[in-house]
């Protein structure tokens, strides 16, 4: 893989996890900045919308925390079938879930990622980790559309969106 005219990124190659994602990033060409230290947001192109990814490293726990925000604010009024719908998402993940923060309404997917003692990042790691937030988000963003904008019931919406992504090739 080629970063845009720089030493091209090795699969072999390990990095502290936000240099490992800064490197990804740029090699895709999706624009980002580091909000600190230890965090990097960015935005990626999905199927639906631009997604905004922050990853998060807590150095102490070895721990990266990826968010991946779908730009879906979810007003009080729907916040009864969101939660429903959640529930009902999150029971089709393997890892990683999507949550409603309070304060606010918004939407994400949130994953996170124990690495081993060295607190170390591959470049397959991160792109699957990535990659994985992004194929989650399209895959449910259609089923909260379907709840918050077409006053679907929950059950009838995820249905909807399963068919929906079943469909797609």
């Amino acid at each position: 893989m080629m970063n845009s005219g720089r030493q091209p990124i090795e699969e072999s190659d390990e990095s502290a996890p936000v240099e490992m994602l800064a490197q990804l990033f740029e090699a895709h060409g999706w624009p980002c900045e580091f909000i600190g230290e230890g965090e990097i947001s960015g935005e990626i192109p999905g199927s639906w919308t631009t997604y905004q990814v922050r990853c998060i490293w807590r150095a102490e726990d070895r721990v990266l925390q990826l968010l991946c925000l779908p730009e879906i604010r979810v007003p009080p009024a729907k916040r009864k079938a969101a939660y429903e719908l959640l529930a009902l998402v999150n029971e089709q993940l393997w890892i990683g879930h999507f949550d409603i923060w309070s304060s606010g309404g918004v939407l994400l997917y949130r994953h996170g990622l124990m690495l081993g003692a060295d607190g170390m990042l591959s470049l397959s790691m991160a792109q699957l980790a990535v990659e994985s937030a992004v194929a989650e988000c399209d895959r449910f963003y259609p089923a909260f559309q379907f709840v918050l904008w077409g006053d679907k019931k929950p059950s009838e919406a995820l249905a909807a969106a399963l068919v929906d992504a079943a469909g797609e090739a």
